[in-house]
C-alpha cells in the first residue's frame, strides 16, 4: 500500500528511529511501512497521522491505492 510515511518524516526531519519512538514500534517496522511492505494497523495509521498533523487518508495515500485496487 502506497504511503507519505517516509517524504512526511523527511519533511519533518526525523529519523526512522525517531519515528519509532514517538508511535511506539521499532525502527523495523518503520521502515517496512515506508518500504511499502507492511500496511500498519489502524491504530497505528492513526499514531502516525497525528505525529505529522495529517488525515490517515492523506498518510495512506487513500485515493491513490483505490484506484490502483480499481485497476
Amino acid at each position: 500500500m502506497k504511503n507519505k510515511v517516509r517524504e512526511l518524516r523527511i519533511a519533518a526531519n526525523m529519523t526512522q528511529v525517531q519515528l519509532a519512538e514517538r508511535v511506539k514500534v521499532s525502527s523495523r517496522t518503520i521502515i517496512s511501512i515506508e518500504m511499502e511492505k507492511y500496511n500498519p494497523s489502524l491504530m497505528l495509521a492513526y499514531r502516525l497521522a497525528q505525529v505529522f498533523d495529517v488525515s490517515v487518508e492523506e498518510l495512506c495515500c487513500l485515493k491513490e491505492n483505490m484506484k490502483l485496487e480499481e485497476e
